[in-house]
């Protein structure tokens, strides 16, 4: 049985062109205030339909490998049903499919538990929305 459960909302600017936003650092300084050294579970959840979250390398070009493979994938073009918004909208309601608003992690001691080259980010290809929450929850 749980005896901690910690909650808290993040406010990011994207901006508007497609983004990985690095929310590691957000993650650390919440478990170092929410955790108090204990062991449990981050989850991290972005609660829109156009943002997901993933735990990749950052800075040595994976981040924009990512939204190369997610334009490729999904293209920004008249294919989309879903039409409202800049052309190719429709792509973005389809992203959380592929990446999802969510990723659950360990933190063990207090600390969040990545490998050596992991990041947590929040990827949006939304240009319509530069705002958005992210939801940190802590349970240990």
């Amino acid at each position: 049985m749980s005896d901690t459960f910690s909650t808290r909302v993040i406010d990011i600017t994207t901006g508007p062109a497609e983004t990985v936003h690095d929310l590691t650092d957000s993650c650390a300084s919440f478990l170092r205030e929410a955790a108090g050294g204990r062991d449990g579970l981050l989850n991290v959840f972005v609660p829109h339909a156009t943002a997901g979250v993933a735990v990749i390398e950052t800075g040595a070009g994976s981040d924009d490998d990512l939204l190369a493979a997610l334009r490729d994938l999904l293209p920004a073009d008249d294919r989309w049903q879903h039409r409202h918004g800049a052309r190719g909208h429709g792509r973005d309601h389809v992203l959380p499919a592929l990446v999802p608003p969510h990723a659950t992690l360990p933190v063990i001691g207090g600390r969040l538990e990545l490998g050596t080259w992991q990041s947590v980010v929040l990827v949006d290809t939304n240009r319509d929305n530069p705002h958005r929450q992210v939801r940190l929850s802590f349970l240990g």
